[in-house]
């Protein structure tokens, strides 16, 4: 079987952690003989990767690295992979689908605004794009005004940033006076965080594109693992002929059957520098097997609904940032700003809603805008079961992030 002479055979002989791994758990490469086996195999986590900290995983000799990544937003040493030529080709492959997916081709010029560096976002986009064959504009992050300039100047037909510094352009342009649905732009590609369907929309109507959501990790290969169909726009195809995918209860490890919730599981089958085996991306999800009408067959995920470790516990009910950005972006006249800020009170949880307001209601009475609290509260309460209080501020008051948003600030772990 290809997993278990390519994958788990090599892992085993070539990395030491995987056969103190495999040993412990009483299993070898030769005991996986159908694609179920791969259960018995043990989980990889993110600690792992940390306890082997550079290149401890590597299954490759440096002298066939040519690449090496590291993940971002971690506190203490990143999370580090490295990449061979035939892992690089093979990313730019994965991401040219990708793109193809969104509908674009090489007559396509694409705005990259992911993060150059060690972050796999920028180089991830970029070499897809020149795989393609595409004309690709390598902006990275930052400078938003001169992306505004270069998105006008330059009539890009595609961008690629994450969703909540889409947004933020189409703000800036705004304010600059620019009618950011005039530009070329008809596709957007966005990913790196857990984002709505509302705010899907939103983008949209600000920029006046197809709005697409792309899933990767730095860990499995980057940005590519995934990809939601111009056509479909119903879950994003996993590329099944380079990674298998499974999804379980976090709790127990258990698999769970498809169509139901559970933290994806991820084995990469193509990886020559760093496979990795059952690695658990925390990452929320449920998989479907229905065809999609675009004739893709690999299977599909519905978009991430959260992460189960940054799960917020308030007084005893899990609530997802996400979730509450649901309920926010439902009632009108709130912007797609916002922040949670946990506390605690005694012994017990408390949870702060600061959400931007539109300029033209923010100057209501206080009276209308009290209601408008008052709503927002009763929603959250129905809609989640929990209690919070709710702050509106005016335009542009929150802080904003040219990369991965950061909602939450939790003041219980001071």
């Amino acid at each position: 079987m290809i997993f278990n002479e390519e994958v788990a055979g090599r892992v085993y002989h070539t990395v030491g952690f995987y056969k103190r791994a495999f040993d412990e758990a009483g299993v070898t490469p030769d005991d996986i003989s159908t694609l179920d086996d791969i259960r018995r195999l043990p989980f990889t986590v993110k600690q792992d990767l940390r306890d082997n900290y550079p290149f401890g995983l590597f299954a490759a000799p440096m002298s066939n690295i040519v690449r090496l990544h590291a993940s971002s937003g971690t506190t203490g040493k990143p999370t580090v992979v490295g990449y061979t030529q035939r892992d690089i080709e093979t990313w730019s492959r994965l991401m040219a689908r990708s793109l193809v997916a969104a509908g674009l081709t090489k007559n396509d010029i694409i705005h990259n605004a992911y993060g150059y560096g060690l972050f796999t976002g920028g180089l991830g986009v970029h070499y897809g794009a020149e795989r393609l064959g595409a004309s690709v504009i390598p902006m990275s992050g930052g400078s938003t005004k001169k992306q505004i300039m270069i998105l006008q100047d330059f009539g890009p037909t595609a961008i690629c940033c994450t969703p909540s510094y889409a947004l933020y352009l189409a703000e800036r342009g705004g304010d600059m006076g620019v009618d950011m649905r005039s530009l070329n732009l008809r596709v957007g590609i966005f990913g790196a965080e857990p984002w709505s369907e509302k705010m899907r929309q939103e983008i949209e109507d600000r920029l006046g594109i197809t709005a697409l959501d792309i899933y990767g990790l730095s860990e499995i290969i980057g940005p590519g693992v995934a990809m939601e169909c111009a056509e479909g726009r119903d879950g994003l195809h996993v590329f099944e002929d380079h990674f298998i995918v499974e999804t379980i209860n976090p709790e127990t490890g258990e698999n769970v059957p498809y169509g139901e919730e559970g933290e994806l599981v991820f084995t990469s089958l193509t990886k020559e520098a760093f496979p990795l085996i059952r690695y658990r991306t925390r990452d929320l999800s449920r998989l479907m097997k229905e065809p999609c009408r675009c004739g893709r067959t690999h299977v599909r995920m519905e978009r991430i609904s959260g992460r189960s470790d940054d799960m917020l516990i308030i007084r005893g009910v899990n609530v997802f940032p996400s979730q509450i950005e649901s309920v926010l972006l439902g009632i009108e006249g709130l912007e797609p700003h916002y922040e949670l800020i946990v506390d605690r009170e005694g012994s017990l949880d408390t949870l702060e809603i600061r959400v931007e307001m539109s300029e033209d209601v923010f100057s209501d009475e206080i009276k209308s805008l009290q209601k408008i609290e008052q709503r927002i509260t009763k929603d959250i309460k129905d809609y989640l079961g929990v209690t919070a209080k709710v702050k509106l501020v005016g335009s542009q008051t929150l802080k904003r992030f040219e990369g991965k948003a950061q909602r939450v600030i939790d003041r219980r772990k001071i």
